[in-house]
């Protein structure tokens, strides 16, 4: 495997988002959003698995002992995956939305497995800044920001005291940066940390061990890689438009496993919504499990 994306397997995702590698699984799990349905596959085995779900969830998060959910009305906790048996979230806790027709998108837990998520309205076309960030912990939900319209981007630098998120929606379409507080696990002193990508709108994004802030260019077919100071330094592409998220990998930690969205007015054959991966020349670090 090189710098170029090479597509995995020939499944399609209507909106693939929030990779996870665990290595005590040695294999990629995410979400299918609109399908409802999870999915894992191993490297090595190539074996590929999925699992239906009762809700559609937006992102997920390793926990001890299986999975948590983010998904439309709350989080839930899944039990491990096991191929043939069904998967049945648990409510864990749950949220009030500010708007009809809203659900959790992009989240992860921070470097000591608080799990951040965001909200959204899932009609992005009426433009309603109704999001919220939470975090969910021991402790239960607190709200941590308002005002997000599509919340995306979610990472920590390696010490984690940086947290970066972003706003997919075209209005907005940028990046910030916050000085993290990992005993509280409060985001503070936010900034713009990119204004704009060169092209598309920033969506999902994984951090390595130097600090790059790797974001998906949704609509561009790009990866760009931003070094700590904000400036851009890499752009690799990927043979579908719609990117969605990445996510290092691998039992190096140096595969970068990247998602994406198939439109609705898509060809038959084309690899958009399919999965890709490339070794970028960089290694990641493993997702912190939920303590929650």
């Amino acid at each position: 495997m090189s710098t170029l994306a090479e597509r995995i397997g020939d499944f399609i995702c209507g909106v693939g988002e929030s990779p996870v590698w665990r290595a005590a699984d040695m294999a990629y799990t995410w979400t299918d959003i609109p399908g409802k349905t999870l999915w894992r596959w191993s490297p090595a085995s190539g074996e590929l698995a999925r699992w239906a779900l009762p809700q559609m969830a937006g992102s997920i998060a390793p926990r001890p002992g299986g999975w948590l959910l983010a998904m439309e009305d709350g989080l839930y906790a899944c039990g491990p995956l096991v191929a043939g048996a069904a998967c049945t979230p648990r409510r864990l806790a749950g949220v009030t939305h500010a708007a009809q027709g809203m659900r959790f998108n992009d989240g992860r837990c921070d470097r000591q497995g608080r799990f951040l998520g965001g909200t959204m309205v899932m009609d992005m076309g009426l433009a309603l800044a109704a999001g919220k960030l939470y975090r969910y912990d021991a402790d239960g939900v607190a709200e941590l920001l308002s005002d997000l319209i599509v919340p995306n981007g979610l990472a920590f630098s390696p010490d984690g005291k940086t947290m970066y998120l972003s706003d997919s929606h075209p209005s907005r379409a940028m990046v910030w940066a916050f000085d993290y507080d990992t005993a509280t696990g409060t985001p503070h002193n936010r900034r713009v940390f990119i204004p704009a990508l060169p092209a598309g709108r920033p969506d999902g994004a994984a951090v390595d061990t130097d600090g790059g802030y790797w974001i998906c260019g949704n609509d561009a077919g790009r990866i760009y890689r931003y070094t700590p100071d904000g400036r851009l330094d890499r752009t690799l592409t990927v043979p579908a438009a719609k990117v969605a998220m990445c996510a290092f990998g691998g039992a190096a930690m140096d595969t970068l496993f990247i998602t994406s969205i198939r439109p609705a007015n898509t060809a038959p054959g084309a690899p958009d919504g399919g999965v890709f991966a490339l070794r970028p020349g960089a290694q990641g670090l493993e997702e912190t499990a939920s303590t929650g």
